[in-house]
């Protein structure tokens, strides 16, 4: 869990529309490369203990596997999230997405195809996200006007290859706790080719092809 998963269920806590979060993690089978379940427990753990009020945060997981389905396993994840009786899913970008196969925002607007009443939970949907150092602060696409050369952005796939590789992170990725956890998986992991992800980096191009899809 980086620190743009931080700020989603920091940003839901903070929005006035739930009085907790649960943070619900799937450790069934993953593709090569990916963290194992046991050790992203591990570090959710490590981020609740140490970054979250005990009494507004809630773990639990299901032994699904990941689909990696984008738009529809986002469906699937919010048919599952109800069932545990939360309101909101929060959906950012590239939700359960792999490679370029999914647009960055595909899984926010399929929620807008369905027919009235189609769910009882609501989709929370959350803008790109990443650190800025002259808000200095998480922000995102909606509230900082900065350049690219200002912002960190907080790639999971990114972060994968970097630990798996030694190289050093900037601190704005992700908390120490949770680094020291995987500083320690990565040691001794199978290592694995972990390409570069099509959304890693927010280019002009990229820009607008957010806003041609949020029109």
């Amino acid at each position: 869990m980086h620190r743009s998963h931080e700020y989603l269920v920091k940003f839901a806590l903070e929005s006035g529309a739930v009085d907790g979060a649960i943070i619900h993690a799937i450790v069934g089978a993953l593709k090569a490369g990916d963290i194992p379940g046991e050790t992203r427990v591990k570090c959710y753990e490590a981020l609740i203990n140490n970054w979250f009020p005990k009494q507004n945060i809630a773990l639990a997981v299901y032994p699904m596997e990941m689909r990696y389905g984008g738009p529809r396993e986002a469906l699937l994840h919010a048919v599952f999230r109800q069932n545990f009786g939360c309101k909101y899913l929060i959906v950012g970008r590239d939700h359960a997405g792999v490679g370029s196969y999914y647009g960055p925002f595909d899984a926010q607007t399929i929620f807008d195809e369905l027919w009235p009443d189609a769910l009882e939970l609501t989709p929370m949907k959350i803008n790109w996200t990443f650190y800025c150092y002259k808000c200095e602060s998480m922000a995102s696409l909606m509230t900082c006007p900065h350049g690219k050369e200002d912002r960190v952005i907080v790639s999971g796939t990114q972060f994968r290859r970097a630990m798996q590789e030694g190289a050093e992170l900037p601190k704005e990725f992700g908390r120490s706790e949770v680094l020291a956890i995987l500083e320690e998986y990565y040691q001794t992991a199978e290592k694995v080719e972990i390409k570069k992800h099509a959304y890693e980096d927010l280019t002009p191009e990229m820009l607008k092809k957010i806003q041609e899809g949020k029109k």
